[in-house]
């Protein structure tokens, strides 16, 4: 059997002249997780989402459309007086939909229908297309104060994604014809308003801005992929704030002391555009966005968001905000890090991976799935946080599940959709991305690959290929930044590579039915500093982001070579390890494992 066996090494000329190679993502129903330490978190998630009662969820709705309900109305930011009611259901309903694609679920499946039913019979009553758990007024407040009310466009896309979610995964046809209704009543709505107006809506440079549009803009772009209808792609530009995206097309870093949510689920709707209409300065927004934010204004494991430099509001003391770029070793409050500004960053990451199909994409993806994605999650009951601290010393702030915050609901939907990103295809190709237990079914080919081990507690990664003929394909395997060297074995023979870090190792064959693959990586210690102080840094095993288990602030003596010359492994079954500094031995392990206990991420040498 010939093996062609190269490093796919990414040019930024290709970039430079536009001739990027175009891959898709499987569908939803393509993948799945096998049992796993992160299948087990993504059950705990279906647990959750199987307590909620439909009613419950629909009293809001039901009650600001003049329909009875006798339901006990839900607490935190669904509570009948709260103005973001009903963003919670929207995220339910995505939630929900992922699994009924993926699994067929009968409870849920029947719940869905039950709830699309109920909001068309609250759509029917408002008679025109509206459907909120919300008043309409909001949205008068809203084009005539830009202020004074609370995100109403954010909660009004949160329910069109749902249903739109409803259609795609289980072609719901009522909840599109419910969505068709939410975009006229917009589209009629907007109309209506001045330019000067809706540039006044869509301005949302201040502290925690009321008038958060949510990602309206992508929504839309979305709906019009689907309906193809032209009226759907007009509303959708208008949604497209200009005092935002022309700068970031010129690549200005604008990010300091904005609202990090409000922007970069923006910034998500841009690339839809860019998907759509091939418009090069929202290709070039998307593109530089994500540079300034990686680059100048995420932590170690690609978390942002924290104080603002302008503090005017109480939140944006510790939280919610970008800042000064490259200054952050002054913002590790307890609230920094947003789970939501995290999962809206790996839906951008997904995208942009998609245009150019460059390996550090792939690589920060990775980082982010295992260290600030999965750490957001009890591992023991599913509960979620809404910030994810990374100073010391600090602890979770979990959730209740009563609560229905803006991060419940994204964690929610974030946690249904852990078998995206994993591999992606092109008619010759599939790329592996994560190491992560799942099976793909590739239909195109007539093939399924397999997924094993306990990456990355364990350093090896084993595949099996089903195929019912010989078929000529590449696997593309993501060899990461951490990773300097790997062995690779075909049916059990090593074979001869010289692996780079950041690259996709490409394995081009006849492939045949019960082919094996299988990866070894070789793990080290690491430090990652802190870009404003070297002196502050992160601890990384390997993939893994390491935390210090400890109720002190961490302060070492020494330097940072003595500091990794100090790190050991300290019991590899249970993935704990030790640094032995200045009489002091602490005890460290994977962020993604820390629970009640108090830790800390980023350690401080001090030697005076």
């Amino acid at each position: 059997m010939m093996i062609f066996i190269h490093l796919n090494l990414f040019s930024q000329n290709i970039i430079n002249n536009k001739e990027v190679e175009k891959i898709s993502t499987f569908q939803n129903k393509d993948v799945t997780l096998k049992p796993s330490w992160i299948k087990h978190r993504e059950d705990l998630d279906i647990t959750f989402l199987r307590s909620l009662d439909p009613d419950r969820l629909l009293h809001n709705f039901r009650i600001t459309a003049g329909l009875p309900s006798d339901a006990k109305p839900l607490e935190g930011w669904e509570a009948p007086s709260v103005g973001l009611r009903g963003h919670f259901v929207g995220h339910y309903l995505s939630s929900v939909s992922s699994f009924i694609e993926k699994y067929r679920d009968k409870q849920f499946s029947e719940r869905l229908i039950y709830m699309i039913d109920e909001l068309s019979k609250c759509q029917e009553a408002f008679g025109n297309g509206y459907l909120s758990a919300f008043p309409e007024k909001d949205f008068d407040t809203l084009e005539t104060k830009f202020t004074g009310v609370w995100a109403p466009y954010y909660t009004y896309h949160k329910i069109m994604q749902g249903l739109l979610d409803a259609y795609i995964c289980t072609n719901n046809k009522k909840a599109y014809d419910i969505l068709l209704g939410m975009a006229d009543y917009t589209e009629n709505r907007m109309s209506k308003l001045s330019k000067e107006t809706i540039e006044k809506m869509l301005y949302t440079a201040d502290a925690n801005p009321q008038n958060e549009m949510g990602a309206m803009n992508e929504v839309l772009y979305k709906l019009y992929k689907t309906s193809n209808n032209p009226k759907h792609l007009e509303l959708a530009k208008t949604f497209d704030p200009e005092w935002f995206s022309i700068p970031l097309s010129q690549n200005e870093d604008i990010l300091s002391g904005l609202h990090s949510n409000t922007h970069i689920v923006l910034v998500n709707g841009f690339a839809q555009r860019y998907s759509t209409t091939k418009e090069m300065k929202y290709h070039d927004a998307v593109i530089n966005f994500w540079n300034i934010l990686t680059n100048h204004h995420t932590y170690a494991n690609g978390s942002s968001s924290g104080p603002r430099p302008n503090v005017t509001t109480r939140t944006s003391i510790t939280a919610e905000h970008w800042g000064i770029p490259n200054h952050l070793c002054n913002t590790l409050t307890k609230e920094i890090a947003e789970s939501c500004v995290s999962h809206n960053t790996q839906k951008l990451t997904s995208s942009i991976f998609t245009w150019t199909v460059d390996p550090k994409y792939a690589d920060s993806y990775m980082n982010m799935f295992f260290n600030a994605i999965l750490p957001t999650q009890s591992k023991t009951n599913g509960s979620y946080v809404y910030h994810l601290p990374l100073g010391s010393p600090r602890n979770k702030k979990y959730l209740k599940d009563n609560d229905f915050f803006c991060c419940s609901g994204s964690c929610t939907e974030a946690f249904s959709q852990l078998n995206s990103g994993i591999y992606y295809y092109n008619d010759s190709a599939i790329w592996v991305n994560l190491y992560v237990p799942s099976e793909v079914s590739w239909k195109e080919k007539n093939v399924k690959l397999e997924q094993y081990g306990n990456f990355p507690k364990d350093t090896v990664v084993n595949f099996t290929v089903s195929a019912k003929r010989n078929t000529n394909f590449t696997l593309k395997l993501l060899i990461p930044s951490w990773a300097k060297e790997v062995d690779l074995y075909i049916n059990n023979e090593k074979q001869p590579i010289n692996s780079v870090p950041m690259s996709f190792l490409d394995v081009k064959r006849k492939w045949r039915d019960k082919d094996e693959v299988k990866l070894v990586f070789h793990y080290d210690f690491h430090l990652k500093p802190m870009p404003d102080n070297s002196q502050i840094f992160a601890v990384y095993y390997g993939p893994m982001m390491l935390v210090f288990e400890s109720n002190k602030e961490i302060i070492l003596k020494g330097n940072t070579e003595t500091v990794l010359n100090n790190l050991s492994i300290s019991d590899s079954d249970e993935s704990t390890f030790q640094l032995k500094n200045d009489k002091n031995n602490y005890l460290l392990r994977p962020l993604f494992d820390i629970d009640n206990q108090s830790y800390g991420v980023y350690a401080n040498i001090r030697n005076y």
